[in-house]
């Protein structure tokens, strides 16, 4: 399984003069722009399991694993969506004191999960995908709520380890304009074709699709 995304405003509001606010990491019941709805109840598990280990979930910067810049603590449940008190270490990394700047100006917009998603259920007539079970990895202070460059990097993996379905291959096509009648045509057509050819050509043939959707998007 692969990790995947999802962004949300946030609003920083509590944000103190130490680098201390709360948030929410992920809301309940929306429908975001992947057609995916987090259901009530989704993180129950993994914060239970992390709480069983004594582990803490890390404030990572653009979901970037090697440059963590703070840590969650009181992550919870409620009926809005996944709360929690955020610290970010100003003193003791160049890149907590960016996002500080960032957040407290309004430059900087974007909570975002890291997860891997453990059960979910896909409604074939509306497209929509409801996650009812996530592993929570990591909550990441992005540029945006909108986080292009996350997903980019999701795609890539998926390509790399020859996971990307064709529900990843259809968002690729929705991101770079297509609407979603024709995304599905394509993904129909294009997508099943490549599945049914020599692995290695199928990766660096979709990986070329992609690539070039990227270049048009800059």
């Amino acid at each position: 399984m692969h990790i995947q995304t999802k962004s949300i405003e946030f609003k920083a509001d509590s944000l103190t003069e130490q680098g201390t606010f709360s948030g929410y990491g992920s809301v309940f019941g929306n429908v975001d722009s992947w057609d995916d709805i987090v259901a009530p109840g989704a993180f129950t598990k993994s914060l239970q399991n992390l709480a069983s280990k004594g582990r803490a979930v890390p404030i990572l910067w653009q979901h970037d694993t090697e440059n963590p810049i703070g840590v969650w603590s009181g992550l919870k449940e409620d009926s809005v969506g996944l709360f929690g008190d955020g610290a970010l270490w100003l003193d003791d990394t160049p890149t907590a004191k960016l996002a500080y700047k960032g957040m407290s100006s309004r430059a900087i917009t974007g909570l975002s999960i890291g997860y891997i998603a453990r059960s979910a259920d896909y409604d074939q007539k509306t497209g929509i995908r409801t996650l009812k079970e996530l592993d929570l990895l990591e909550i990441s202070v992005v540029t945006n709520p909108a986080n292009d460059e996350a997903r980019i990097t999701n795609f890539k993996s998926c390509i790399a380890e020859g996971s990307l379905t064709e529900r990843d291959f259809e968002n690729i096509l929705r991101d770079a304009g297509f609407s979603r009648s024709d995304a599905v045509a394509i993904t129909n057509h294009g997508f099943k074709s490549l599945l049914q050819r020599d692995a290695g050509v199928r990766s660096d043939e979709i990986k070329a699709v992609f690539d070039a959707f990227s270049i048009a998007k800059i």
